[in-house]
């Protein structure tokens, strides 16, 4: 799983805890870890959500400044399914 580069010390300082992806298919599991300056984000939830439950909140607690901002960013090739990956962020953990 990767971020945007603006995004990546918010979420060490565990400020942000989740995502939203534009996928064709889920590209991560629960539980699993993917790599991050010296740790890794470990996925906590994945589910499936409208376009329409993106809400402004939900674009701020995923690091952007509204709706459009995060849709120019979570849309990822030719997908057309909306998801909402929760995470932790875990210092020194090996992948």
């Amino acid at each position: 799983m990767t971020f945007t580069k603006k995004l990546r010390e918010p979420i060490m300082r565990g400020e942000i805890c989740c995502s939203v992806r534009i996928w064709r298919a889920p590209r991560v599991k629960v539980g699993g870890r993917y790599r991050l300056g010296d740790g890794a984000v470990e996925v906590m939830s994945l589910r499936q959500i409208e376009l329409t439950d993106i809400t402004p909140q939900l674009a701020r607690d995923s690091g952007f400044e509204g709706v459009i901002d995060l849709l120019k960013t979570a849309k990822h090739g030719l997908g057309d399914k909306v998801y909402l990956v929760g995470f932790e962020y875990r210092p020194d953990t090996t992948c």
